[in-house]
């Protein structure tokens, strides 16, 4: 999963620094009890586009589905939706997974 944003609304950038540190520890708790297998933070160099930063995590997808339907997950990303402009979340496939989809789908 792909969660990414623009910026922060202007004047709500301090709220936005104490969610993504809160965020990370929560992403952090998540990896260590197995419901995600791992993630990475990405901050884009200025291009002129709205995509500024993401989130990239990675997990079953069953774990994933699983995640996105609970409590705590939903409160996190309404929050940031708050402070951040153009946040949103993308699902998508990874690694060997994509290979396999690819092939499948090729006609012979």
């Amino acid at each position: 999963m792909l969660f990414g944003w623009n910026r922060s609304v202007p004047d709500r950038e301090k709220v936005s620094a104490q969610h993504f540190e809160e965020f990370v520890k929560y992403l952090s708790s998540l990896q260590q009890n197995g419901a995600i297998q791992t993630f990475d933070v990405v901050f884009l160099d200025p291009h002129g586009g709205d995509l500024n930063g993401f989130f990239l995590i990675k997990g079953d997808s069953a774990k994933l589905d699983a995640l996105v339907s609970t409590t705590e997950w939903t409160t996190h990303i309404t929050r940031a939706a708050l402070h951040l402009e153009g946040s949103g979340l993308i699902r998508g496939v990874t690694g060997d997974e994509v290979m396999a989809l690819w092939t499948s789908i090729i006609p012979s």
